[in-house]
């Protein structure tokens, strides 16, 4: 088996550049053979929310470093190395990032083990490809939302799926990018509009919500999201998995901070539903 490495982030609110944990971790013939992991300041507000999750909070980060200061270490760690990352999110934190401190891109071969994980079991080639489901039934134990914990179970996720597929890392960064054998089903329509999840999609399998104005109008996000494999719906729900945030209208708010859908989704979250709330600017980079 050849060298790879996995990477997790934590961020402290809705937007995706604001880092407050990163781990990251090296594999060699199927063994861990270097860890790293540290608390970054995101120079960001904190989120209750995302706080509830992993715990960490602005007191937490205080004389920790900015990413800045630690970029030369995940230079020197990744560049032109394969990056094992569990669905695209961690991939999307980093770009955006390096993007808002105006640093030089790092040249990255990036994996998705959830790509691997839906061509290699097949009863998770619809759903449950999540690291926390995958995880459980690989039987593998973690601390979930510990960024150096999910780098490496995404890892040891994907030394499985090397053992089981008879593949190698190279062969998967071609293997990810055929087409899965899922048939296409419409699941919902709306003003006659067909939003059809593409099977082959990186979000297969995720059921999206959209609210506030976004750059571009609802039907076309639908449409859009839905060639990313997401099921778009109207409103949160127990089902709902991914929630993207757009600009508010302060009169239909009527008087609250954030958007019926929005609070629903934070109240679902803190009940224990795993669900992603996103910026606007975050789901331009999914869809790039």
């Amino acid at each position: 088996m050849e060298n790879f490495f996995a990477i997790d982030v934590e961020t402290a609110n809705t937007d995706y550049s604001s880092i407050c944990q990163i781990g990251i971790v090296e594999f060699n013939n199927g063994q861990i053979v270097n860890t790293w992991k540290t608390l970054i300041n995101p120079e960001d507000e904190f989120d209750v929310i995302n706080t509830s999750i992993h715990k960490i909070d602005k007191e937490t980060v205080i004389g920790k470093p900015t990413f800045p200061n630690v970029y030369n270490k995940i230079r020197e760690l990744l560049e032109n190395k394969i990056a094992i990352h569990h669905m695209p999110f961690d991939k999307v934190a980093i770009s955006k990032v390096i993007q808002k401190y105006k640093l030089e891109p790092i040249d990255i071969k990036w994996l998705d083990s959830a790509k691997i994980v839906r061509r290699t079991w097949t009863e998770f080639a619809k759903k449950g490809y999540g690291l926390k489901n995958i995880a459980s039934h690989l039987q593998i134990e973690f601390e979930h939302h510990d960024a150096l914990e999910d780098a490496m179970t995404a890892g040891k996720v994907v030394i499985e799926a090397l053992n089981k597929s008879n593949l190698s890392i190279e062969d998967w960064i071609i293997n990810i990018k055929k087409p899965l054998s899922i048939s296409k089903k419409g699941t919902s329509n709306t003003e006659n509009i067909e939003y059809i999840p593409n099977p082959d999609g990186a979000l297969y399998g995720e059921v999206i919500v959209f609210t506030g104005s976004l750059f571009i109008s609802k039907n076309e996000a639908k449409l859009i999201a839905a060639d990313l494999g997401c099921d778009p719906k109207g409103s949160v729900t127990k089902a709902t998995t991914m929630l993207v945030v757009g600009s508010q209208d302060d009169y239909k708010l009527a008087g609250h901070a954030k958007s019926s859908n929005h609070r629903k989704a934070e109240d679902l979250i803190l009940k224990g539903q795993d669900i992603r709330i996103l910026t606007e600017n975050d789901f331009k980079l999914l869809i790039e």
